[in-house]
């Protein structure tokens, strides 16, 4: 059983909801990536999404856009991002980490010899915005050879021919864009998700996680109610980019433990 699998089982045997934080890797400095990730997990994480900066990340808003920005700077790029997740799991062998981007790195890089470079690195997933999974067909075979989990992500909009499509290619979870849009966007409408879930459910038989918008504890409750994650990445990457280093992880780790309270009060009323 997979990193990933064995986490939700264990979670949907306790009743319990998981919460993926999203921070983009070297921001806003590649020393410092892999102590915000021991804290994110400390806070009460229980799986990490981590960004390959990009120089034209179309999905994100711009408090994410900045984060590759700042990451770009520093030269970090796919394989610096590798060499932070191996140096996580040195002393971090549980938590599943799912890298989150963008095609081109990964396809410059090589399907097969990123698969295998993130296999021995400790990656878990990978998530690509802009591959289809109707073009995801070599991408998926390279992952699927290392057992990497290939996640996509799941709109309102999204047809029911790409749902099928998805549910036959995806392993790990799913992740459902809660709004049109993009990253750290506002006024997610919270029973509309709600009432989304068991359609999907019917079709989607991963657990679904929920991501775009969700800023505060509230909304973290009112996902953790219907869903079986909570993802949140701008929110962060705000609290990253206010920070000063001596006060970044510190302010980090609290943010996450506020937001793991909020989700197991709703979870246990």
């Amino acid at each position: 059983m997979s990193r990933i699998d064995a986490l939700f089982s264990d979670l949907q045997q306790r009743g319990r909801k998981a919460l993926i934080p999203f921070i983009t890797a070297g921001d806003p400095h590649p020393g410092q990536t892999v102590s915000l990730m021991h804290a994110l997990v400390a806070g009460g994480a229980n799986l990490i999404e981590l960004g390959v900066p990009f120089s034209d990340p179309m999905a994100d808003g711009p408090v994410i856009q900045r984060a590759s920005e700042r990451a770009l700077k520093h030269g970090v790029g796919l394989g610096q991002v590798l060499d932070m997740v191996a140096e996580f799991r040195k002393t971090d062998s549980q938590t599943p980490v799912v890298l989150m981007g963008y095609a081109n790195p990964v396809a410059r890089m090589g399907y097969e010899v990123f698969a295998n470079r993130a296999k021995m690195a400790g990656v878990d997933g990978l998530l690509t915005v802009d591959v289809p999974p109707e073009e995801s067909d070599e991408l998926l075979t390279a992952l699927k050879a290392q057992q990497i989990a290939p996640i996509y992500l799941l709109a309102p909009t999204t047809p029911e021919a790409r749902i099928k499509a998805i549910a036959e290619r995806a392993q790990g979870y799913v992740y459902y864009v809660s709004l049109k849009g993009v990253t750290g966007a506002s006024h997610v409408d919270y029973s509309a998700v709600g009432a989304r879930m068991p359609e999907l459910r019917k079709r989607i038989h991963l657990p679904i996680g929920v991501g775009f918008g969700i800023s505060d504890g509230a909304g973290a409750a009112a996902v953790a109610k219907v869903a079986d994650a909570v993802i949140i990445g701008s929110r962060l990457v705000k609290e990253i980019e206010s920070s000063t280093a001596d006060t970044l992880a510190g302010n980090l780790q609290r943010l996450v433990a506020e937001l793991r309270a909020a989700m197991d009060a709703a979870t246990a009323a």
